[in-house]
This record gives structure tokens, sequence and C-alpha cells, in this order.
């Protein structure tokens, strides 16, 4: 399997500072996204630090462990630089009175031949767009979801919800956090998409579908679904990266 990488930010519209963060690294294909909470500019340092931490380690350890270490070790792998970078920001946030209580989200992504080990803490998303259908392979750790899977509300009404943002899980802000990984199949002429929720909140899945179905380039797509999120309100950081299969 051949991958391509792209990633790109935007603050919005009606944000003045950037608090989501991505970075990818093509020679161990490794993504990561993450969108940070917290006072000041508190969201942007954690979420700074999880995408600089996890992709320094990260790669640094597929780099050197080679293509044919078993996902069993890369998945040990994930976790454990998760945990670091969790153990770091927590540390970060309780020593420094201006950055208490800051955390971020994560999706972190390791693509290996034909298989992807995706993790995630919180509400950043991960999709998948293969045969002309998008799908959305990650689930949301938030109360939002957590009444959807109740059945206390419909997914129509929790697109107008006042507590869609309200996560369940992040990553710094508790000594220990638990990192959801799950495995997928990958096939030639996949594309998948990490996300924050400036972008899914603001681009419904048919559009996203619709803009990724054109023939294009990476940057195109990226660029079409950043302003798409913008026309639409812009009323948060949008963050995507996206990754093809050939």
């Amino acid at each position: 399997m051949i991958y391509q990488f792209i990633a790109k930010t935007d603050p919005g519209r009606t944000r003045e500072n950037n608090e989501d963060s991505v970075a990818f690294d093509d020679t161990t294909s490794l993504v990561v996204l993450a969108d940070g909470m917290g006072g000041y500019n508190a969201g942007e340092i954690a979420s700074g630090m999880a995408t600089a931490f996890i992709k320094s380690e990260l790669s640094r350890w597929l780099s050197e462990a080679g293509a044919t270490v078993p996902l069993r070790d890369v998945r040990r792998a994930m976790e454990i630089c998760v945990d670091n970078a969790n153990m770091a920001i927590f540390n970060s946030a309780n020593s420094n009175t201006q950055y208490a209580g800051m955390g971020t989200t994560l999706v972190v992504g390791v693509f290996r031949n034909d298989k992807l080990l995706l993790g995630h803490i919180g509400d950043s998303r991960c999709y998948r767009y293969r045969g002309g259908v998008l799908e959305q392979i990650t689930k949301d750790h938030s109360l939002l979801q957590e009444q959807i899977d109740a059945g206390l509300i419909t997914p129509e009404q929790a697109a107008t919800s006042s507590i869609r943002n309200l996560v369940t899980r992040a990553l710094g802000v508790e000594e220990v956090v638990m990192l959801e990984i799950n495995e997928h199949s990958v096939e030639a002429g996949d594309v998948y998409m990490l996300c924050s929720d400036g972008l899914s909140d603001m681009v419904d899945d048919v559009t996203i579908a619709k803009i990724i179905g054109v023939k294009s380039e990476l940057g195109v797509w990226a660029d079409r679904l950043i302003a798409m999120a913008n026309e639409n309100g812009g009323r948060d950081n949008i963050s995507v990266i996206l990754a093809e299969v050939g």
C-alpha cells in the first residue's frame, strides 16, 4: 500500500487563536490530530504538546522497530506514548496555574501495510470514504453520544443540542486516561479523514462525501472542507488530516 497525507488547520471565523494541532510522519505513516481546551491559550499548549510528543516518540519507535513488527507491539507502543503525553500535559497543568485544567482530544493512527491501528480520546473523529460511502469509524467520547446510546435523544436532535461539545474523556485532565484503539482493514482507493469538531459540527456527512467524491488532490479536498466549514459559520477551529491509499 502507498499512503499520501496532508494536514491543514484554520482558526475559523469566530476564534482569535487556534487550539487545534495536526501532525503526520510520511516515513512511518503516522497521523495525529488534537483539539485543545482550557482557559487563556492553555488549549493551544495542550494540543501542541500532544501532537509534538506523540509524533516524536511514536515515529521514532516505529522507525526503530521496522515494518515487520507485529501490530500488537504497535498497539502497545501507541498506548505507552499516549500515557506519557497524558502525564506530561497533566504535570504541566498542575505546575502552572495559567494552564490549570487544560486538556485535549486526540486521534492517532498508524497505517501498516493493509491495516490501520486507530486510537482516539474525546470527540475528534476519523471517517473512512470507500466506494462512494462515508463512514465514521470512531465513536465520540461525549455526553451527547452517551445520551444517543441510551436512546434518550435521536442523532437528529443531537445535531442541535446545547451540550454537543461536552467530552467524557480528554488527554491531560487526569493522571490516567483510556485510549480506545481499534484495528481496521485498509483497501486501495480508501480515503481516511481525521478532523476536529470544528469541521464535523459545521459540515454534514453528505457534504463531506460529495467533496471527497469529486476526484482531486488531497490539498484541494482539505481546502474545500475547511472553506465549507467556514461558509457554514466557522464557529470553532477547523482541522483536517487526509490519508489516501494507493
